[in-house]
């Protein structure tokens, strides 16, 4: 249906890493590099450290110094603080360490709105919709607990244990856990099941170390199912690791094709080749991307629209091409320097310009939009740097580099369904919040997942309840949005619940009912 919904359905609160947008690493070899201190940035900072008028933090002052270098370098890289730096691993590689739930504030009290399969939290019995009394033997309810408060109870345990007692949605009944943290299992893969009998569909966030082990085992299920052709969904994946990347689209090849190579002034030409192990190399493909599909994502449409192996579905993707190798330091922050780019099989560079700064690389989305790239097909060959880039697929087909992906098959952007409000109200986790207030009694009975997705629907006077409810937190609503949206806010509504009771695959099941993408998708398959 539409970019949004992949993001807004993650817009929760959870106890897990944040995210690096773009982000393309080559995890082969990290390398601490030692500082020399005969230069004129270490004199600075020791000047100002011993002689300045007030006294200074030196973390701040490396910190922007090293911000301000990178800036004059590309916009992708970056330093990373000690925490984000971990955050962006812990993303990539798969787990992070917790307990496994993800949480919601309802009248200043704490409800369980997710627990992760694989958890602490999971393997104790804790479920969906469960009320935590106390954490760590504190109460965590109240008017003055927020989010950082709690996080702080969870996390600020003695040891690796946290105590933590909840009163069951169904039952009633209070227990008391005894937890400990461990590694929770982080999949890259959002959702993977059939859409007709024969035509299954996957959707990927990011390309993390376990992204080909956990596709892979979602293809092997499909295809137990029957499934002969395949969607592969990788709109809004903004990127991860080189070889995740690379490993994907093997799934798709036979022996020794050139999937993407890399070269930099100081790294010599990597070419990566297709090793004849992959799962799926015949059968229809059609993979979707959009204008927030980076990187990695490009590395995959890319090469499969170069081979001729996939139609690409959508709209031009981000225009992401460059590789950052990853630098860390003694103290954990890391230094993410681009170190090369990489080439798509045909010799195109994906990379769109920088050359204006960062600022207007940033903005260049909105751009595109203000231009009617994202309505319409034709306007997409209006930026004279990305048209006048011109490449030939295996089979001669004409295909452009120097920003993007450009897809074969355009779909303009339902702007209808990317309104402000929307957003607003997943920020707030509006929608899991009413999911647990008001329909889990409908939830609770005995209804199967088919049944649900393709017999329930939100009335009228359910979507009016819901503005109702949500008003008490966002007090100036757009009437005007609330109109234009009044059909999607049915349906996150919808999928919200389907969340909360089987997972993230029946939410993008009920999203994905309505979506253009998708249909066009499977017509360019069949």
């Amino acid at each position: 249906m539409k970019q949004a919904a992949s993001v807004i359905f993650r817009t929760v609160v959870i106890l897990l890493a944040g995210i690096t947008i773009g982000l393309l690493i080559n995890n082969q070899g990290f390398m601490a590099r030692q500082v020399a201190g005969n230069h004129k940035i270490d004199s600075a900072l020791l000047i100002i450290n011993r002689h300045y008028v007030d006294s200074v933090g030196n973390d701040t002052l490396e910190t922007n110094a090293i911000g301000s270098i990178l800036q004059e370098l590309d916009p992708h890289s970056v330093y990373l603080p000690r925490q984000q730096a971990q955050s962006v691993n812990e993303r990539l590689e798969g787990r992070f360490n917790g307990i496994g739930i993800e949480y919601v504030l309802l009248r200043d009290t704490m409800f369980i709105s997710q627990v992760y399969p694989g958890s602490p939290a999971y393997k104790a019995g804790i479920v969906n919709g469960d009320r935590v009394i106390t954490i760590n033997y504190k109460k965590s309810s109240g008017a003055k607990l927020g989010t950082d408060s709690i996080n702080h109870l969870i996390r600020s345990t003695a040891g690796n244990k946290v105590e933590m007692s909840v009163r069951h949605l169904l039952s009633n009944n209070i227990n008391r856990y005894m937890l400990m943290r461990g590694h929770v299992p982080l999949s890259s893969l959002d959702a993977a099941y059939p859409l007709t009998p024969l035509a299954g569909y996957i959707k990927l966030s990011k390309f993390a170390t376990t992204t080909d082990s956990d596709f892979r085992a979602s293809l092997r299920d499909l295809q137990k199912k029957g499934v002969k052709k395949l969607i592969v969904d990788l709109r809004g994946n903004r990127g991860g690791y080189l070889d995740a990347a690379t490993a994907l689209a093997d799934e798709f090849l036979v022996k020794d094709q050139l999937i993407v190579y890399t070269q930099g002034a100081h790294e010599q030409r990597v070419n990566y080749y297709s090793s004849n192990s992959g799962l799926f190399q015949e059968g229809k493909v059609a993979v979707l991307i959009d204008e927030y599909s980076a990187s990695a994502s490009e590395i995959v449409a890319g090469a499969l629209q170069d081979l001729d192996r996939a139609v690409i579905v959508g709209r031009r993707s981000y225009g992401k091409g460059l590789v950052q190798q990853q630098f860390p330091f003694a103290d954990g922050s890391a230094l993410n320097l681009t170190v090369a780019r990489y080439y798509t099989p045909s010799g195109r560079s994906i990379q769109k310009s920088y050359k204006n700064g960062v600022d207007d690389y940033r903005k260049e989305i909105s751009d595109r939009q203000q231009k009617g790239e994202l309505r319409y097909a034709q306007n997409n060959m209006m930026d004279t740097a990305f048209k006048s880039h011109a490449y030939y697929t295996h089979d001669g087909r004409k295909v452009y580099g120097g920003g993007g992906i450009m897809p074969d098959v355009f779909v303009p952007e339902d702007t209808t369904a990317n309104v402000r409000l929307i957003g607003e109200l997943a920020d707030a986790q509006l929608f899991t919040a009413y999911v647990i207030d008001k329909l889990h009694p409908y939830l609770a009975k005995q209804i199967s997942r088919e049944d649900f997705i393709n017999k329930f629907s939100v009335t009228d006077n359910q979507l009016d309840d819901f503005i109702m409810y949500a008003s008490k937190t966002i007090r100036e609503m757009d009437s005007r949005e609330i109109r234009l949206a009044r059909p999607h806010l049915k349906q996150y509504i919808k999928a919200f619940a389907a969340r909360f009771k089987w997972g993230d695959d029946a939410y993008f099941e009920v999203i994905n009912q309505d979506d253009s993408g998708i249909k066009k998708a499977l017509t360019a398959i069949n």
